[in-house]
């Protein structure tokens, strides 16, 4: 096989992910261990990049036979293809914004079967092109996903991405209400492995592994002093940012089982104790000129917490206001 132009770039276990869906990681794995997959005549390893016009020779496939027959897999699919397009915010020939809902991971991990990205494979075209994802999203946070379906689109909006040119608004539903209302958070953030999962805390200038992370926040409303609907604007895209950033200043987010840390603190009666952090908007350059502009709803269990508390979702969000630096 010939390494297209829009393979360019790929490493070598993602270009047979791509050219043959059904076949399982192991396999690739254990070619490319025995040296029976080569590029341009020479071993390769799994993570080596390819580039446009390389030969790859490939040793006759084991490919998982699609479970009871043709139809069922379409079926799956077209399940699938089905839920793409029902989260779908906005669409065209380069971009696709979803709705991610709360709950469903972008990536797979350990013990994560049904992710974004794995869904994405059903949108892949003619030419064998799937969409790539351009940022992430936490599982447990929903709202505004942006998704490059064209190589070009990719390279532009990871670029906007990287020069900061992309504009986020995340909203949230915080314990307490911030002092001052409208305010900047620059900290440093460093993650910490702890015994069954990771956290980010916050580091000193110059600590190993430490990124500068920087928040802008805008109370919205507030119920009874007792939770505020923040509105917040990251400038940066550290992981975990917004939720680290909220435990922070002593405001941290309903719901955050990781970074909600108010001792003998009481959700109130009706609120799920689910994490409330909505991806609210996105606005970026267009990759062919102009901005995508997308906006998500707010999810189940944050509009019935939103009508518990009497918020009014249609308010002026102060955050438009805030610097973009």
């Amino acid at each position: 096989m010939t390494v297209t132009a829009d393979e360019n770039g790929m490493r070598v276990d993602r270009f047979l992910e791509a050219r043959f869906p059904g076949l399982s990681f192991s396999h690739i794995q254990r070619i490319v261990r025995k040296g029976e997959l080569r590029v341009n005549g020479k071993r390769a390893d799994s993570k080596d990049r390819l580039e446009e016009g390389q030969n790859v020779r490939i040793p006759p496939l084991k490919l998982d036979a699609p479970k009871g027959g043709g139809s069922e897999l379409s079926e799956a699919q077209q399940k699938t293809r089905d839920a793409l397009k029902a989260m779908t915010l906005y669409e065209d020939d380069d971009v696709l914004v979803l709705n991610k809902p709360a709950g469903l991971a972008v990536q797979g991990g350990s013990g994560t079967v049904r992710h974004v990205d794995q869904m994405l494979e059903v949108l892949r075209d003619a030419k064998g092109q799937r969409p790539r994802l351009v940022h992430r999203l936490d599982k447990e946070t929903s709202g505004c996903l942006l998704v490059a379906k064209t190589r070009f689109a990719a390279t532009m909006l990871t670029g906007s991405f990287r020069s900061r040119s992309a504009r986020k608004i995340y909203w949230a539903l915080v314990a307490g209400v911030p002092k001052p209302k409208q305010g900047r958070i620059s900290t440093f953030l460093a993650k910490e492995e702890r015994e069954d999962d990771s956290v980010m805390r916050i580091a000193e200038h110059g600590d190993e592994g430490a990124s500068h992370a920087v928040t802008y926040y805008a109370v919205v409303e507030t119920s009874a002093q007792k939770l505020a609907w923040v509105s917040l604007k990251p400038v940066t895209g550290r992981t975990h940012q917004l939720r680290a950033h909220m435990a922070h200043i002593g405001h941290p987010i309903v719901g955050d089982p990781k970074y909600f840390n108010i001792e003998n603190w009481q959700l109130p009666g009706g609120v799920q104790n689910r994490l409330h952090l909505l991806a609210r908007r996105i606005v970026i350059p267009h990759p062919r000129g102009g901005f995508i502009d997308a906006t998500a709803p707010l999810p189940p269990h944050m509009l019935q917490s939103w009508n518990l508390l009497g918020l009014e979702a249609d308010r002026f969000d102060p955050i438009e206001n805030a610097p973009e630096e």
